[in-house]
């Protein structure tokens, strides 16, 4: 049995903030998914998350409360946190109410890393991204869409059903297993990627019958499952690297991608009609 774990970054909407809207599958053997479990919880105990959600994109950020607390990086992590979330708070209560609302989601999404540098944070998505990296039985499938270059199409759509054609054809190519999707607990979407699974396995796909992954996703707190957080990272690694050039993260899991020899299969950049010379489309072979 092999969990595909599903989480996207960036918006489907055209005009939003991202001009890239990316959907991946990571698939682990359950065979070995406890011990990976354990050595991610590890890696978290390092940095002080050991039962923290690992969210890549709040991570990421910049964090400006830390710049103007004298001497920070000498301070213990009891220390760091209790400054940060004090300069917050006079933050909060000198800010205008419409820039409040928005610093309250900052500050509650970010709450949990604040006793991390900058390059403690980026040390520790580094270390997440090498380990995936390092996992020869683990495989990556993706789709990501160029918004710019589609228009009026349903991205997501499109992407879950490429994403769970090349999981069905990994299974039946390359092992005897079966393969179950996991959803994080979004309500939005449970509905409709239930409704849409049932459908394929009654119909196939546009391009095969889904006859080796089993049931409708299962929906799971991200916040409790490491495989989810994982995925996250990955997501947003592949999104950074197609919209802003970013490689570090991307080039640490680019192996993990599947591929039919010496090809390309487990990632497409979505194009449209638009050529692109990318190296991923290259390697895809659709450049």
């Amino acid at each position: 049995m092999y969990f595909c774990y599903l989480d996207e970054s960036g918006v489907v909407e055209h005009g939003a903030s991202t001009d890239h809207f990316v959907l991946l599958g990571f698939a682990v053997p359950a065979a070995t998914w406890k011990q990976k479990d354990a050595q991610v919880n590890l890696l978290k105990a390092k940095y002080g998350l050991r039962d923290v959600e690992v969210h890549t994109a709040w991570m990421a950020r910049d964090y400006p409360e830390q710049k103007v607390i004298p001497s920070f990086e000498s301070l213990n992590w009891e220390e760091r946190r209790k400054a940060v979330l004090g300069t917050r708070t006079l933050n909060l209560a000198r800010a205008t109410r419409k820039f409040n609302k928005e610093l309250l989601k900052n500050y509650r999404k970010t709450e949990a890393y604040v006793h991390l540098t900058r390059s403690e944070r980026a040390a520790c998505l580094t270390e997440l991204a090498k380990t995936v990296g390092g996992w020869t039985d683990v495989r990556i499938f993706c789709d990501a869409h160029s918004k710019q270059h589609l228009e009026d199409i349903d991205h997501f759509r499109i992407a879950f059903e490429q994403v769970v054609t090349r999981f069905n054809t990994y299974l039946t190519v390359a092992t005897d297993h079966l393969g179950l999707l996991v959803q994080d607990n979004n309500q939005t979407v449970a509905r409709r990627l239930t409704d849409v699974m049932r459908m394929y396995h009654r119909q196939g796909t546009l391009w095969s019958k889904i006859d080796k992954i089993v049931e409708t996703p299962l929906f799971v707190d991200s916040e409790l499952t490491s495989m989810v957080q994982l995925s996250d990272l990955c997501a947003y690694a592949t999104r950074r690297y197609f919209e802003k050039g970013e490689k570090h993260f991307f080039s640490l899991i680019r192996n993990r991608f599947d591929r039919n020899k010496d090809k390309l299969v487990g990632l497409r950049h979505f194009t449209g009609k638009t050529k692109c010379q990318c190296d991923v489309c290259v390697d895809h072979g659709r450049a």
